[in-house]
């Protein structure tokens, strides 16, 4: 979770990124997003529709699902696929749409579900290596590490 500064230069941030690449943040896809951005932990869809109904009561699922593949598309949140839910990118805004031009691995605590981006080079590059030598084209390569977070694991 982002603190109000952090949100904000975040959702200032995506909505110039959209503009470099001709897209438009609306305000329906800047709502969703600083839903995103807000939760404590990565946050399902259904979720988000519920916090988004208090907002817009007349939201349905369609409505929160385009608004997250524009998201997605643009680079400005990840789906972590093992908890089917969605996080703010920490590296929005800077220029990578589509495949989010860099490598993220998340790490997952089984106890409280906190959920970090990692973007580690060395990871990334192993796994091209890897791919490559099987004769596999690599489009895309999201690595979830579940284990135990360091508050978890204090306490």
């Amino acid at each position: 979770m982002l603190d109000a500064a952090a949100r904000d230069r975040a959702l200032q941030e995506a909505e110039q990124a959209c503009l470099r690449r001709g897209a438009q943040l609306t305000p329906l896809r800047r709502q969703v997003l600083e839903l995103v951005l807000e939760a404590q932990a990565p946050v399902g869809a259904y979720a988000l529709l519920d916090r988004l109904k208090a907002q817009r009561p007349g939201a349905a699922p369609p409505t929160v699902y385009r608004a997250l593949d524009f998201l997605l598309e643009h680079g400005l949140i990840h789906k972590v696929e093992r908890l089917n839910a969605f996080i703010g990118c920490t590296d929005a805004g800077h220029g990578h749409a589509h495949d989010h031009g860099h490598p993220h691995q998340f790490l997952i605590c089984r106890n409280c579900g906190a959920t970090a981006e990692i973007a580690d080079h060395a990871v990334s590059h192993a796994i091209e290596s890897a791919a490559r030598r099987a004769g596999f084209v690599l489009a895309l390569a999201t690595v979830e590490i579940e284990g135990t977070c360091a508050r978890c694991a204090a306490a």
